[in-house]
Formats: structure tokens, sequence, C-alpha cells
């Protein structure tokens, strides 16, 4: 789970990390106010990517949280 504040809702965060990071990006829930919003993100690739696409989302700002047992097919 993706939480974030609302300058960041503006930004193309989710979008670069898939382009960056080479990784497929599927929203699952999400939910964005005026002051705040969350994304239910799945992220598939490499571990590796997955891990510096964590890392460089935290660093923008973006606070990260499993979510494993939000969304099971």
């Amino acid at each position: 789970m993706f939480t974030f504040s609302s300058e960041l809702a503006t930004h193309p965060v989710i979008y670069n990390l898939g382009m960056q990071f080479g990784l497929v990006t599927t929203i699952r829930q999400a939910n964005v106010t005026e002051e705040k919003g969350w994304i239910a993100l799945e992220l598939e690739g490499d571990e590796e990517d997955i891990e510096q696409a964590i890392a460089w989302v935290t660093g923008k700002g973006v606070r990260v949280d499993p979510a494993d047992d939000l969304m099971q097919d």
C-alpha cells in the first residue's frame, strides 16, 4: 500500500515506477482526497527492481506498507 500527500497526487509516480524500473503496475484499490491518498498497488518484475523502485518512491515521500492481505484473487 502506498500512502502519499496531496502534493504527490499530481505527479506521475506510478507511471515512473513502471518506466524507470521496468515494472508492471496494477492498481488494485485506491482512494484520494485533498489531504492525502492511498493506492493498493501490485508490482510485478524482478525482485531487485522492485526493491529499487520502493527505495526510490520512499525517497519521494511516499509511505510503503505491505498489503498482501488486501487483494487475493
